[in-house]
């Protein structure tokens, strides 16, 4: 079991990770992503991602690896799960906002929609429980 107390090299990862965030271009991104892409059906969710040499598309692409590049921090033990957890739940958003266009996704493109988000979501009883928080909310402002 992971131990609870986290490191100071734990903090600066994830200061490092708040700092990364504040970057202009992927402030930009990640308010299109959250705030202004709201696909109404799986295709027009694939075709973001298929979109090629788009600015949209580029936005997704910096969006996605960067909470999939923190989320492969935690499960490879590089900082605490729950100080992650806590800190940060973008990620963990996002997965859900999409979550009802995995499938279509994944056959698409031929790969898993943010497996090592999905893979902390799994593994971490917290991150399950903020995750079931987020889907629920979404699927009641979406009804």
């Amino acid at each position: 079991m992971e131990s609870q107390i986290a490191t100071h090299n734990d903090a600066d990862i994830i200061l490092k990770l708040y700092d990364l965030r504040r970057e202009a271009l992927l402030r930009k991104a990640r308010h299109w992503l959250i705030f202004e892409f709201s696909p109404k059906s799986a295709q027009e969710f694939v075709a973001l991602a298929q979109g090629g040499d788009t600015q949209e598309n580029a936005y997704f692409r910096q969006v996605i690896s960067y909470w999939e590049m923190a989320a492969s921090l935690v499960i490879h033990g590089a900082v605490k799960s729950d100080l992650f957890i806590d800190s940060n739940g973008e990620g963990i958003y996002i997965f859900a906002k999409f979550h009802a266009f995995r499938d279509e996704y994944q056959n698409k493109m031929g790969m898993p929609f943010m497996r090592q988000t999905a893979q902390l979501i799994e593994k971490y009883p917290a991150a399950r429980d903020k995750f079931q928080g987020m889907l629920k909310s979404i699927q009641q402002r979406n009804s």
